[in-house]
């Protein structure tokens, strides 16, 4: 897969992640606004990688949608927000499909 692909299709799922995500209510620990700060750290990275795509940047573009993304696993790690990766969603209907 060439880098450009693969900087789309982790865009295209980091913006299927935000349209769906769940912040847990009553994390022990941090406030709901802790984690909404978090969320948009992420989402500004999200930003970056796509104007860095667009101005054709593919390595800083990657950075940047890497960052994203382990910001997010992070917050979904310690419980503060529920989402699934588009990827994982994929993974799951193939396996269904195979009878794994």
């Amino acid at each position: 897969m060439s880098l450009d692909k693969l900087v789309s299709k982790y865009i295209t799922s980091a913006d299927q992640v935000f349209s769906e995500i769940k912040i847990v209510e009553g994390y022990a620990g941090f406030s709901i606004d802790d984690v909404r700060r978090v969320l948009e750290l992420a989402k500004a990275y999200l930003q970056d990688a796509k104007y860095y795509r667009d101005e054709g940047k593919l390595e800083v573009s990657l950075a940047s949608v890497a960052y994203c993304e382990g910001l997010l696993d992070a917050l979904k790690m310690l419980g503060m927000v529920r989402f699934e990766w588009s990827r994982k969603k994929e993974e799951e209907k193939s396996g269904e499909k195979s009878g794994r």
